[in-house]
């Protein structure tokens, strides 16, 4: 009741007051700020998950997350890959604006940050998982210096795809794998040995929410799965074994076997390739699966701790689904009724599924097709939590969908990502010099049918978006309503 007295508060204010820090009242202090929980998969296709179409694979806790809340079918990704995309979700910046643009990049001093703008509003905050954004803890752009009061996992972009790491960070501190280490050495490294890092990210996140409950938290968690290398203990690979499923094994990769230390810190074996794997296609789905129980143990947790109706969880992918691992993206039609994959600009590389719960105030079972992206995940949260978003970003809060106050849901004028554009209806590919691709993704979700030639019109129209987005004028500007 507590909670939703304050978005009673909220929603009377209108949607720009969502955008605006509460009142520091004595009423309003009595009133606990929302929980934060925002999940991460890496390489997730959007149509990876039973309730966005997908028969293979089964994410029934995932499934009933969607039941239970809102289900978006247009949300999008920062970009096509890992780093990029993750630095839109933490800065509330699309690519024309955002400082790391491609893997290997990292945060900037200036960087705002999501966790930074919620200890504002005196949320403790937390990130468990992949950062990709920074390269060894001590670093300006590590998790600590970009707002986390406590972060468990991996720093660096290219050690964070191996299951069974010899170590992981816990702050500042290196947490061992001895297992993992000899069974390394000895080249006996296998899959369902040691220790499984996605297991060990949910154990502490567990952790940490209960030591937390008492007070307003952010939680970020970013699982690796199901990006490569494909591996996954043997209780999640058996039911699809059990299948007989056709496979197309991937044999080579057998680097990731050996010993010493680059200058990062990370054991040489991990750069030279994912592990082999016999079986891709049920290994893929087996992570998949895992990760959807863990987080249904994450749900029943906030059960069993009353928080359920206290906190919002969203769900989401970092970018499209990637067969780098061995598996079918046909086979499992991955991308569901979208073309495209990780790295490409069709839809299939950028729209990923967005999945919301919060009983008692996001209603059961909805689904919108609002139009947003990542970089709206920095504004949405500061409205939740009270605290004024920076003028600089490129972000609109999507609170009013969340709350099914749909007639005062800002809209972008468009979505950007460098070489691609979304205008209304209209998708636009630059080709250079001049040349573009025009798609109606009203009727053609596909991208199968290149308008430019017959709509030069819509072209023209859309096209001076590519320059105004990298415009530092075009920061902070209201788009449009609906």
């Amino acid at each position: 009741m507590k909670t939703r007295l304050l978005f009673l508060k909220l929603a009377a204010a209108g949607a720009l007051a969502l955008a605006r820090p509460l009142p520091a009242t004595a009423a309003d202090s009595a009133v606990r700020k929302p929980n934060i929980i925002f999940i991460l998969a890496d390489d997730l296709g959007y149509g990876d998950l039973g309730c966005y179409g997908q028969k293979k694979i089964k994410t029934p806790r995932l499934d009933r997350m969607a039941s239970e809340g809102l289900r978006f079918t247009s949300h999008y990704a920062g970009f096509t890959v890992c780093a990029p995309s993750r630095c839109a979700l933490m800065t509330g910046k699309h690519m024309g604006h955002a400082s790391v643009k491609d893997n290997g990049g990292t945060l900037k001093r200036a960087d705002i940050t999501v966790p930074m703008l919620l200890k504002q509003a005196g949320y403790n905050t937390c990130m468990i998982g992949k950062w990709g954004l920074g390269e060894r803890p001590g670093q300006p752009s590590s998790p600590n210096n970009k707002g986390f009061d406590h972060w468990f996992g991996y720093d660096n972009q290219g050690f964070a795809h191996f299951y069974y790491p010899e170590f992981l960070w816990r702050n500042d501190q290196k947490v061992l794998f001895p297992k993992n280490h000899d069974l390394r050495v000895k080249g006996e490294y296998k899959q369902g040995a040691g220790t499984y890092s996605h297991d060990e990210f949910t154990k502490e996140a567990m952790g940490w929410i209960k030591e937390h409950k008492g007070h307003p938290f952010f939680l970020y968690l970013p699982y690796t799965i199901p990006h490569a290398e494909l591996t996954v203990p043997e209780d999640s690979l058996a039911p699809y074994l059990e299948l007989n499923w056709p496979e197309t094994p991937r044999l080579e990769g057998k680097g990731n076997i050996g010993g010493g230390q680059n200058d990062a810190g990370y054991g040489s074996q991990y750069k030279a390739g994912y592990c082999g794997q016999s079986q891709p296609n049920a290994t893929y789905a087996g992570m998949i699966s895992r990760m959807d129980r863990d987080i249904g143990r994450i749900l029943d947790l906030l059960d069993e701790l009353k928080l359920t109706e206290h906190t919002l969880v969203l769900f989401s992918s970092d970018n499209g689904p990637s067969s780098e691992g061995g598996q079918s993206l046909q086979f499992f039609n991955s991308a569901g009724p979208l073309s495209g994959a990780k790295r490409d600009l069709k839809e299939g590389g950028i729209r990923v599924p967005l999945i919301a719960r919060w009983p008692g105030q996001i209603k059961a079972g909805r689904t919108s097709d609002h139009p947003s992206a990542f970089w709206d995940f920095l504004p949405t949260a500061c409205a939740v939590a009270g605290v004024e978003p920076p003028g600089k970003i490129d972000g609109l809060s999507y609170l009013p969908e969340l709350l099914g106050q749909t007639a005062a849901q800002e809209k972008h004028e468009y979505l950007y990502w460098i070489w691609a554009i979304r205008v209304g209806q209209w998708k636009l590919h630059t080709r250079g010099n001049g040349r573009f691709a025009l798609y109606d993704l009203e009727n053609d979700i596909a991208e199968k049918y290149d308008l430019a030639d017959k709509l030069p019109e819509v072209v023209a129209r859309c096209s001076k978006y590519f320059d105004q987005a990298t415009s530092e004028n075009s920061m902070g500007k209201k788009e449009r309503r609906p």
